[in-house]
């Protein structure tokens, strides 16, 4: 048997070219047949249907058709965020420019844990995360995963930096820094009300009051755009208590932080600058291939206690002798150059490119809230802050909503999200697709109508 080509070298173009005709082949030819935004018979349909696509995962001889089965078949069985009626999660359709570039840093597989394999990668990931850095009004970002990473390291430099921390969050906190707190050996985090999907200021007042502790061991984490509701918390009012009791302030901002790039909605941020850690997700309001997370710090010297040493990685003479060390930008050994897309991106379409999409979304959001605020059968929460929307059928019961949704889920027709809110079940909306038009939203409201019993 022939040895099979490599993607990178002189002759991997040409290997590549065939190859990519059959991926998007396979990824036509699945999306028809899965024929709507996500896979239809629920979970053993769809899993029967993979398990008979790959077969033997390990068989003795190789198959030539494999790369075109199984694309296709993932394909087929695959949730499509580009599907307008796809709109349940922070999980955006990524840009084209940007998957292309995600390509070619495939490709050329570079791995940023030491110079040696990521001469230029290095380079371009130092540029471009102190320039987004400074966008947030800090000194340095460094590369995650996403919001759960930012958020685990973000708690990290604070216990780092103060010896010890004792975690401050809203009920509206994503879960991440509940399991931040737990995998880092500190105590479970002191919970402020949140009544009204946001944090409360004179419940926060009160707690920090009460708390008390040195300087700086306290560590609020306030929400720039909460999954359930997209909402934002007070984050100047949170930032005032935060200075007046000597705490630490991070604001997941995973969300929200790309209201950043829009002009028209960038004021909705106002306090932002005031956090000491900022968690940032550009795959969601920048439309990256997963994974494409920042977290951004206003203190550099916080992250020297992610420095560390490996000689064959990062040997003191080569240190001293010029050769950038990376070991200290993650707590990842091996890690790809995510980066690279990321700068395509601002690159190819700019601040206005990018903050004309967050306009559109944010636009599509409030065009959803008028068909549901006006339509007799539906029930509103309330406006939009960012871009999801959430709302129920009137007067139903909890169980009532929970299976509208699934019913929808099960048959492949709509993708929508659940969140309590209130005491409530919500159906929720997150529109995160630039091209979803009027109609696909009205078409939406008129599936769950017809899903919803009398």
């Amino acid at each position: 048997m022939p040895t099979p080509p490599l993607a990178s070298g002189p002759q991997g173009p040409d290997a590549l070219r065939p190859l990519l005709d059959t991926v998007l082949d396979a990824l036509g030819t699945g999306a028809a047949a899965r024929g709507g935004p996500l896979p239809a018979d629920g979970p053993e349909a769809v899993a029967a249907r993979m398990r008979d696509a790959l077969g033997d995962p390990l068989p003795a001889e190789g198959d030539p058709h494999a790369l075109h089965r199984l694309v296709h078949a993932l394909a087929a069985g695959s949730a499509d965020p580009a599907d307008p009626l796809c709109a349940a999660h922070l999980h955006t359709p990524p840009l084209a420019v940007a998957t292309a570039a995600d390509l070619a840093a495939s490709i050329l597989n570079p791995s940023l844990d030491s110079w040696d394999q990521a001469p230029a990668a290095s380079t371009l990931e130092s540029l471009v995360t102190k320039a987004l850095a400074a966008e947030l009004h800090c000194a340095d970002a460094l590369v995650t995963t996403g919001g759960t990473e930012s958020n685990q390291l973000a708690v990290l430099l604070a216990r780092e930096a103060h010896g010890g921390a004792q975690l401050v969050v809203g009920a509206n906190a994503h879960h991440s820094l509940h399991r931040a707190a737990w995998l880092l050996g500190l105590p479970e985090p002191v919970t402020v009300p949140a009544p009204a999907g946001t944090l409360d200021p004179a419940a926060l007042d009160a707690a920090l009051t009460h708390l008390q502790g040195p300087r700086g061991s306290l560590v609020v984490a306030a929400t720039a755009g909460t999954t359930d509701a997209g909402l934002i918390d007070p984050l100047p009012d949170i930032a005032d208590l935060c200075e007046a009791h000597g705490a630490r302030l991070h604001i997941d901002a995973a969300y929200g932080g790309g209201l950043l790039l829009s002009d028209r909605h960038r004021a909705l941020l106002d306090g932002l600058d005031r956090a000491h850690t900022i968690t940032l997700d550009l795959h969601k309001l920048g439309w990256q291939p997963v994974a494409a997370g920042l977290l951004a710090v206003r203190d550099a010297q916080d992250l020297t206690a992610l420095n560390h040493r490996a000689d064959y990685l990062n040997a003191d003479d080569d240190t001293e002798a010029g050769l950038p060390d990376l070991l200290g930008r993650s707590l990842r050994t091996t890690r790809r150059p995510d980066i690279l897309k990321i700068a395509v991106t601002l690159k190819t379409l700019g601040r206005t490119g990018l903050g004309a999409l967050v306009d559109q979304v944010c636009a599509l959001a409030q065009d959803f809230a008028d068909l549901v605020e006006t339509h007799p059968r539906f029930e509103l929460y309330d406006r939009p802050t960012i871009s999801t929307v959430l709302f129920r059928p009137t007067d139903a019961p909890d169980d009532t909503v929970a299976a509208v949704r699934r019913n929808l889920l099960h048959d492949g027709r709509a993708v929508m999200g659940r969140a309590r809110l209130d005491g409530r079940l919500w159906l929720k909306t997150t529109l995160l697709n630039p091209h979803t038009r009027p109609d696909d939203l009205a078409a939406l409201l008129k599936l769950v109508e017809g899903t919803t019993p009398r």
